[in-house]
């Protein structure tokens, strides 16, 4: 399996997704995937940037090889993204926070 795929099927098994739920989030179609893992064949860059924005990252984070970021910390960024604008401000309010009150 080539290294993207490798780096998909990561981000599946975090998030619990089957191949079903990735399609919905990334409004693909499921045979896409299927076929993506059946024939070991990249995605399109188009459909690959489709799955980042489902995943809540960007193709630069897809790509990105940094062995000090683990699987939760990416979890943590994914979830913040997707926030509203006044949620990530709550959310910085309360690390601050937490980070006064050792």
């Amino acid at each position: 399996m080539t290294d993207a795929l490798e780096r998909i099927a990561e981000l599946q098994k975090e998030r619990n997704w089957s191949n079903y739920r990735l399609a919905e989030e990334a409004g693909i179609s499921l045979s896409t995937i299927t076929n993506m893992y059946l024939r070991k064949t990249l995605p399109s860059l188009t459909t690959l940037d489709n799955i980042c924005n489902a995943f809540g990252i960007t193709l630069e984070e897809f790509f990105r090889e940094s062995p000090d970021a683990s699987a939760q910390d990416s979890m943590v960024l994914s979830l913040y993204r997707r926030l509203s604008p006044r949620d990530k401000r709550t959310v910085i309010a309360l690390m601050e926070q937490l980070n006064e009150n050792p």
